[in-house]
């Protein structure tokens, strides 16, 4: 027995399927709505927000402000204090994303020749990234200003009994420790599961070849490494360029401003000094200078990656 279907029943029947293969195709625009507004509202708007601020000469308390235009971008390149922030900022910034690759590669290839408790040794070592970083910032701070120092005197180490974070020449030292000692953590996670995914018959083969372990690693594992280099210099660049939570728990900027990242300036500005619109200005140039150098790093690690 066949079965008939009305004209009504099949004109539903039309459209539910229109209506379904339409929300089939934009399902995924809906799905990704929740994200896209929280992204608005967290980092669109306060973005926007900031900018016009800082065309303005609003001070953070007053309820009327001014429009000024580009003065505060004027200002920012006139500013000593500025530029010696942008200085240090780039310096320490250097020194992270070059030591952190570095460590976290020689470290990584240390743990993968470790057969025996490899598991509780990627915990142990991963165990500082769960920390806060103000929490180590003011436990080094404690560390460098007092425990250090006592126990130099109690042993008769001049060099010891000193304040590593009071002295002009040693506390960018202090602070590059103490972000190497707790950021290496992820980085060197990162690059021991690129050495592990290494096929085992590519370096047996090479090592048939009669290749030294360095023209291995160079020519077998380097290829291998280079997408987790790409991420972890972007990582350790963006870390270091925004560089604040270590700063204002161990130096707060001193001795004598020689620490005073931009990120921290931007604070200070803003809360410290209640110049919002001068530290709404300088963020600004702070997110356009993070946002060309990741585009630099990503295109260069992209050739490189395709070199390889």
């Amino acid at each position: 027995m066949n079965a008939s279907f009305s004209p009504v029943s099949t004109f539903i029947f039309e459209k539910r399927g229109i209506v379904m293969k339409t929300f089939n195709r934009y399902a995924h625009y809906l799905f990704t709505l929740p994200a896209l507004l929280l992204y608005a509202v967290f980092f669109l708007y306060p973005m926007v927000n900031g900018f016009l601020y800082s065309l303005s000469d609003w001070d953070g308390l007053s309820k009327t402000s001014h429009f000024i235009g580009v003065d505060n971008y004027v200002r920012l390149v006139q500013d000593d204090r500025i530029l010696s922030s942008l200085g240090f900022t780039f310096k320490y910034a250097l020194g992270l994303i070059v030591l952190t690759v570095v460590l976290a590669v020689v470290i990584a290839l240390l743990l993968n020749r470790v057969r025996r408790f490899q598991s509780f040794y990627r915990t142990t070592y991963f165990f500082p990234a769960v920390l806060s970083m103000i929490t180590v910032g003011l436990i080094f701070n404690q560390l460098f200003s007092q425990a250090l120092p006592a126990f130099g005197k109690a042993v008769g180490s001049d060099m010891l009994s000193r304040n590593l974070l009071s002295n002009p020449d040693l506390a960018f030292f202090g602070l590059l420790f103490v972000s190497l000692w707790q950021g290496l953590a992820i980085p060197t996670l990162l690059f021991l599961a690129a050495l592990q995914s290494v096929p085992k018959d590519l370096l047996e083969a090479a090592s048939l070849d009669g290749a030294t372990p360095w023209q291995r690693f160079r020519s077998v594992v380097i290829p291998f490494l280079i997408p987790t280099l790409n991420i972890v210099v972007i990582l350790s660049a963006k870390s270091g360029l925004t560089a604040f939570d270590y700063i204002m728990a161990m130096t707060g900027g001193g001795p004598g401003r020689t620490t005073e990242s931009v990120g921290l300036l931007v604070y200070n500005f803003a809360f410290q000094e209640f110049k919002f619109s001068y530290a709404s200005s300088l963020a600004i140039v702070l997110f356009v200078i993070i946002a060309i150098v990741s585009i630099v790093q990503i295109r260069s690690m992209s050739r490189l990656e395709v070199n390889a």
